[in-house]
């Protein structure tokens, strides 16, 4: 318990070193990964019923090579297909978002000093550490955050990518 305890006090310093915007960022990372990880759930255990549910309507026609027909598959992929790709640009998104919202810390970090040097010519050297602080932390943050994002979307988009060309090949027109 004393660990655990001590592990939550430098969890709390840190975040309160970087200043509001590390929260921002914390709660922005949290989000993308549970959007992500939403994404590998649904791949690996919802995915087949989907699937399977528009091979069952195309395998149910006896003509398949018709203009209709072509349409009618079109729409099948089409639907799946936004299932297989739903939260994928919100991610996207999510993920370009974080190194600019470790910029605004950067930026109200460097306020605060800017603010610090008016106030006392520049002869408050800890409160400056503090603001720099404030600086640096959030854009450490911010990239952070953004790497790991950058590397589950890509993971998380090949799957998508993947599964709907097998629904596509999977649907054919040759019967």
């Amino acid at each position: 318990m004393y660990l655990l305890n001590e592990w939550a006090e430098i969890i709390r310093r840190f975040m309160d070193a970087g200043g509001d915007v590390l929260w921002a960022i914390a709660g922005l990372t949290f989000l993308m990964w549970t959007l992500a990880l939403e994404r590998l759930w649904y791949y690996k255990f919802e995915l087949s019923k989907d699937v399977n549910g528009a091979i069952g309507s195309w395998e149910k026609r006896s003509e398949r090579k018709s203009w209709n027909a072509k349409r009618i598959r079109e729409k099948l992929i089409s639907q799946v297909s936004l299932k297989i790709n739903a939260s994928l640009p919100m991610i996207q998104t999510m993920v370009a978002l974080c190194p600019l919202l470790g910029l605004l810390g950067t930026v109200t970090g460097m306020i605060e000093v800017f603010n610090i040097m008016a106030v006392t010519g520049g002869g408050d050297a800890k409160s400056m550490a503090g603001g720099v602080s404030k600086a640096t932390i959030p854009t450490m943050a911010g990239m952070v955050a953004a790497l790991s994002g950058v590397f589950i979307n890509t993971y998380v988009k090949s799957i998508a990518e993947r599964e709907s060309e097998l629904l596509e090949d999977h649907l054919t027109t040759d019967h």
